[in-house]
């Protein structure tokens, strides 16, 4: 027996300035995992994957991560994700430098 297919949303890194994104329904690009499309579908996650992988020359390291729900904004499962979502690691990069 298979496990139940969990809520997914595909994510990567900008190609230019690497930073981690998310893509949206409308197949944008967004920093800001709570615009990221909730994939509740194991085909669908398939096509939206080719959908991201199919964009090289603008992300790189295209992969599905599982989510959870909270108020309807997806929250990330694992810990390597959550990292991921608050930036680099050193302030005055990326998202961390509006912390300053």
């Amino acid at each position: 027996m298979s496990k139940p297919f969990t809520p997914k949303v595909v994510t990567a890194n900008a190609l230019l300035e690497g930073d981690v994104v998310y893509l949206t329904a409308d197949d944008q690009w967004s920093r800001n995992l709570s615009d990221a499309e909730v994939i509740e579908d194991a085909a669908h996650g398939d096509l939206r994957l080719l959908d991201g992988s199919s964009q090289p020359d603008v992300v790189v390291g295209v992969y599905l991560i599982d989510v959870a729900l909270e108020d309807g904004i997806p929250q990330p499962t694992h810990f390597r994700e959550e990292f991921r979502t608050r930036g680099p690691s050193n302030y005055n990069h990326g998202k961390q430098s509006e912390l300053v």
